[in-house]
Order: structure tokens, then C-alpha cells, then sequence
């Protein structure tokens, strides 16, 4: 029988909050799209430009953040901004550039 001090998340609430936030990041466009917004407030037009896909595409995979519980937006005249609301999603993407971008 497995200690439960020796699992590395022992918490079966936990494992589903992780599993939750990485399912939602494990497709490469909405990992870009995280790693576009970082810490900042971008515009969707703005995010469409840099992630280089159409603007439907780009809502839709916004859509399944929002819905996840990872990004947040604002509105300001007629634009929407996107922003990382869940902090905990920020750090797991610098772990995961330390360990998989080594440049």
C-alpha cells in the first residue's frame, strides 16, 4: 500500500483542480493564447494578431478559458480585454518553461 506522504498530490480535490486547469491549457493554441496574455490586459484583436489564427478561432478557444475559470475580460467603449485571472495557471506556465524551454 502507497503512503499517502509519499504522493506528490495526495488530495483527490486537488488532483481534480490540477487535472481541470491542464486539460484547459494541453491545446497548443490556448497555451499560446496564455502565454500571449502573461500578465497582461490584451484586446481580442490584439490576440488574434500575435497568435497568428482567425478571430472565431481565437473566441472560441477564449470561450473554454473563460469557462474553465482561467481567463477573465473587461470591456472598455467597444473592445474586450483578456486577461489571466487564475495566477496559479501563470506560474504552472514558468515551471513549464524552465523545464521545457532551456534557452
Amino acid at each position: 500500500m502507497t503512503d499517502p506522504k509519499s504522493l506528490l498530490i495526495a488530495d483527490d480535490a486537488d488532483i481534480r483542480r490540477a487535472a481541470h486547469c491542464l486539460k484547459a491549457m494541453s491545446h497548443p493554441l490556448r497555451l499560446k493564447i496564455l502565454c500571449t496574455l502573461g500578465h497582461a490586459s490584451i484586446s481580442v484583436q490584439d490576440i488574434v494578431d500575435r497568435v497568428g489564427t482567425t478571430q472565431s478561432n481565437v473566441s472560441q478557444h477564449l470561450g473554454i478559458l473563460r469557462e474553465k475559470g482561467i481567463l477573465a475580460c473587461r470591456k472598455d467603449a467597444n473592445r474586450v480585454y483578456y486577461y489571466v485571472d487564475d495566477k496559479r495557471t501563470l506560474q504552472l506556465i514558468e515551471m513549464m518553461k524552465e523545464v521545457f524551454c532551456p534557452h
